[in-house]
Parts: C-alpha cells; structure tokens; sequence
C-alpha cells in the first residue's frame, strides 16, 4: 500500500497532480477529504440520472451531449481517484 506516500486526496493541485496527506485517519484533513469523497459520489449518481434522460432525449443538442460528456469524464476521474484512494488504505493482505 501506499502508506509510505500518505493519503491519496480526492483533489489534485492546481497544475492537476495528486494531493497526498500524511495522516492516521483521524484528523480534520481526513474528515474533510471523506466528506468531498462522499460529495463527489453522490455527485456521479445525480449525473447517471441525468445522464439517463438526456440520452433518451432524442432532441437533445450535439453541444448538449457534448457537456454531458464532459462532466461524465470529470465525475468518472474523481470516482477512480476514490477508488485507488480507498483500495491503497486498504489493509495489505496476509500471506497464504
């Protein structure tokens, strides 16, 4: 795991990279980091469903999709740096 670097934060810097925390789980940082996560999620869910309607919406514009896509893309990035967030804080497996 990834303990040796810290935290994967569910934010990146300005220029994009990863923001990491040293931390033990328990502190204000981490607090804030789970709630942004748990903000985040919920955001992906709300833009399934929107996500849903549009593209059933036969109307709906080429610029419309367009945004859409966008923001698909920028909700499935927050949930994967979730995901390897959350898998690298995962206890290292024991040996067989």
């Amino acid at each position: 795991m990834g303990h040796e670097q810290g935290r994967l934060l569910p934010w990146v810097t300005a220029d994009g990279k990863p923001c990491f925390l040293a931390t033990d789980g328990q502190g204000y940082l981490s607090r804030v980091a789970d709630d942004m996560e748990r903000v985040q999620l919920g955001m992906a869910v709300e833009l399934l469903g929107h996500a849903d309607d549009m593209l059933g919406d036969y109307g709906a514009t080429a610029a419309q999709l367009r945004y859409l896509g966008r923001r698909m893309a920028e909700s499935l990035r927050d949930v994967h740096r979730i995901a390897v967030s959350r898998g690298a804080r995962m206890a290292d497996p024991v040996p067989d």
